[in-house]
Order: structure tokens, then C-alpha cells, then sequence
């Protein structure tokens, strides 16, 4: 089951998104997130993009959610994604399902353009990206260092197609 993200899934969301923080240069965070302050974090997003889980038996095994691109307006219409999915569940489809969902709900707000920051070597997330249309746009090398290495980030966009005379996007909603 896909649902809308709250703070009562922080624990779940910490523990998936901590295994990264620790053991892999996928996040550039190094420091591993408290319950607290993903919960804020969580209700912060929530407030004005979405924010989805993937739970399954009553097991949070993923989520994908999608922040401002940049805080200037003329970026208005653009968002930044991101996805995680638990260890033990990758490649299971999780996070196509997640991402699908994402992307629907972004055009359904009649968003711009997704953009996908991929830390290389990541083939898995490169291939996802690619699989649901994105398209390579950008390589910055050496811009990352996270465990005495440098690490390169490639950037991937997905145009939506929605925006053509838009003034602002709409408001997104706070119900889950």
C-alpha cells in the first residue's frame, strides 16, 4: 500500500534512511537522523509537497517524496525527488511503485519538471530514473566527499509537461 507520509512513521523512515547515512555514499548526509527531527521533517514536506510511503503488512519498506528544486519563484514549478528503500527490498519493484506514485501526484499538482541528483556509481538508481523517462542532464565531479573519497553526482530530469501558463502551482494538501 502506497499512503501519504506522517510523524508516526519517523522511526520507520529513520531506520531505512540511517542504514544509507552510515554505510553508503548515496546520501551526502553523514550523520545519522534522530526520530525527531525526521519527523519534522516529514511534517515540513508534507506541508507543501508530497511525501508517500510504501508499507506492506504493516511494514514501512520504502518512501519517495519531492522537495523544492530552489527557493527562488521562477523555480516555482520545479521539484528535487527523492526515494529510499529498505536494505532488504531492493529490487523488489518498491521503488518503481513509490516513484510512479510521486511522479503522478507531481503532474496531478501540475508541477514542471522532476529532477533526480544521482551520487555515482549508483547503477541501480540510474537505471530506475531511465526506466520512468528521465533523462541524464548534468555530471558535477568531485563534488561530494563522504568517506575519504570524492564522489561525483549526475543529475536526471523528468519533464511533466503540465505548465504552460500557470501562475504559481496549486497549494498542495496537508491531508493524509
Amino acid at each position: 500500500m502506497i499512503r501519504y507520509a506522517n510523524s508516526s512513521d519517523a522511526v520507520a523512515i529513520a531506520s531505512i534512511y540511517n542504514h544509507y547515512v552510515t554505510a553508503t555514499t548515496i546520501t551526502f548526509e553523514e550523520q545519522m537522523v534522530d526520530v525527531q527531527e525526521m519527523a519534522r521533517r516529514i511534517l515540513t514536506v508534507g506541508e507543501q509537497l508530497p511525501w508517500f510511503v510504501f508499507e506492506h503488512e504493516g511494514q514501512l519498506l520504502g518512501y519517495a517524496y519531492a522537495t523544492p528544486w530552489r527557493i527562488r519563484s521562477a523555480y516555482r514549478f520545479s521539484v528535487e525527488s527523492t526515494l529510499y528503500v529498505a536494505r532488504e527490498c531492493v529490487g523488489r519493484g518498491i521503488g518503481r511503485q513509490l516513484y510512479r506514485a510521486l511522479i503522478d501526484e507531481l503532474r496531478r499538482r501540475q508541477l514542471q519538471v522532476v529532477i533526480g541528483g544521482i551520487a555515482l556509481p549508483n547503477d541501480a538508481s540510474v537505471a530506475l530514473h531511465t526506466r520512468l523517462g528521465f533523462e541524464n542532464v548534468a555530471l558535477f565531479k568531485r563534488v561530494g566527499r563522504k568517506f575519504d573519497r570524492w564522489i561525483d553526482v549526475g543529475y536526471w530530469e523528468l519533464q511533466l509537461g503540465n505548465c504552460t501558463t500557470l501562475e504559481s502551482p496549486p497549494q498542495a494538501s496537508t491531508s493524509s
